[in-house]
């Protein structure tokens, strides 16, 4: 069974961090998203960059589906979105308000509260590289840089989630096992 679907149109090095804790990953171009041919999954994957014509072309795709990504997350799937790496950039294909800004910095990351999302990186009192942060959210804010801008979001939808982030490191071990623990099998 496929656990994890990662959106991106070529081999990726984030494929091998999955694969480093045993969790089931198959790379998928944006276009598949929707039909027969997808098999259910319980998490899916857009790394960062994705809106960036430079590194990828899957963001025609991944706008042309938007209704595939609401119904998977509302059936008890976690989707994982990173930056989009390019200037100024609305996530209009999301079932939620959300706006980014590029920027890239290092930060002391900031706990706005606690949830089970902010083990996407170890130490949650070190610095992190960002490469931009949220201008608009309707999404609790989980982690700011220290000037209070946003870094990552998390917004529950139905039975599942969506969790959007700047911070430009990967993911810890641990975030990925609980995305994989905290989902249901749905259909992309």
């Amino acid at each position: 069974m496929t656990e994890v679907m990662l959106v991106w149109d070529n081999p990726l090095l984030f494929e091998k961090l999955f694969k480093e804790h045993n969790i089931e990953c198959q790379r998928i171009v944006s276009d598949s998203i929707g039909t027969p041919f997808t098999p259910p999954c319980k998490c899916v994957v857009i790394p960062t960059g994705f809106a960036n014509k430079d590194y990828t072309k899957i963001l025609p795709g991944i706008e042309r589906n938007a209704k595939s990504f609401e119904k998977f997350v509302r059936a008890g799937g976690n989707l994982v979105v990173f930056s989009p790496m390019v200037p100024k950039y609305n996530y209009g294909w999301l079932p939620m308000e959300l706006e980014y800004i590029q920027q890239q910095q290092v930060t002391t990351i900031c706990k706005t509260t606690d949830h089970q999302a902010q083990c996407l990186i170890e130490d949650s009192c070190a610095e992190v590289e960002f490469d931009g942060y949220f201008s608009k959210t309707d999404g609790e804010v989980v982690f700011s840089n220290d000037a209070g801008n946003p870094l990552m979001v998390v917004k529950e939808l139905g039975n599942g989630r969506i969790i959007a982030t700047t911070i430009h490191e990967f993911p810890s071990g641990k975030f990925l096992k609980w995305i994989n623990e905290t989902a249901k099998l749905s259909k992309i």
